[in-house]
């Protein structure tokens, strides 16, 4: 099905002053901001650029790569390439849940577990813990989505014996945030942010690729005295920001 098929369209990208790459970004940014195109339409694909408006393949690709660099739209790998909505942000001087963040913005959030399980601490998760070396620990690694977009791989450790029953329960229906909110509630917060380029298993979570750098947050929190949890959450940096206000 012919998607840019117009003769207007195909004109455009007659030799002119511009690149035909940037030609093509200036086309795809006339739809979004015209509105034609609203938050969350499907691009068209490399294929569909190619056929309807007679360009190079890597034209195309030139031309949604740096879209999706810019923030444009939002390219998930084996689904397709979409029109970003506003940048979800988290704020970074308070621990917020992601769920509510996600439904202030007006969009649905939706979890994947991909592991919940007990394990020996590494030395890194034992010393974030306050534990002895090679202590039992619980491990969670949730992927948090936004409209069916994976926004942030939450990679948890949680320390046995201030929650007990943390591996009892259901992080699709509640986050862990607010499971030990309400087990043991935060008195101090220690949050490291660092810009970072995804491992492999991180690319195939959140439907990325290699070279895309990401926002990553190092947080411990505590419990009165208590150490309670240290988990590293990876934000995609085309689709997250942090924000942080001091009053």
């Amino acid at each position: 099905m012919a998607v840019l098929g117009r003769k207007s369209d195909r004109a455009v990208f007659d030799d002119g002053p511009v690149p035909r790459y940037e030609a093509v970004k200036q086309f795809i940014r006339s739809r979004i901001e015209s509105g034609e195109w609203p938050p969350h339409h499907r691009v068209p694909s490399e294929n569909d650029i190619v056929a309807d408006l007679g360009v190079s393949r890597m034209t195309a690709n030139r031309a949604l790569r740096e879209l999706a660099s810019e923030g444009a739209i939002t390219r998930v790998q084996g689904v397709g390439s979409f029109v970003a909505a506003h940048k979800g942000s988290t704020a970074l001087l308070e621990v917020r849940n992601i769920a509510d963040e996600i439904r202030e913005r007006g969009h649905r959030h939706t979890s994947r577990i991909t592991l919940l399980e007990e394990e020996q601490a590494s030395t890194e998760v034992a010393e974030a813990l306050g534990l002895a070396a090679k202590a039992r620990v619980f491990h969670s690694i949730i992927v948090h989505a936004e409209d069916d977009v994976p926004i942030q791989i939450e990679d948890r450790f949680v320390n046995p014996a201030i929650c007990p029953n943390y591996l009892e329960q259901d992080f699709t229906s509640m986050t862990p945030n607010v499971y030990l909110t309400l087990v043991a509630p935060i008195t101090r917060t220690e949050q490291i942010v660092e810009a970072v380029l995804p491992k492999p298993w991180e690319c195939k979570l959140l439907s990325i690729g290699r070279g895309e750098p990401c926002l990553m947050i190092r947080r411990r929190t505590w419990s009165e005295a208590a150490n309670v949890t240290v988990a590293w959450l990876t934000y995609p940096g085309t689709r997250y920001r942090l924000e942080g206000v001091s009053q």
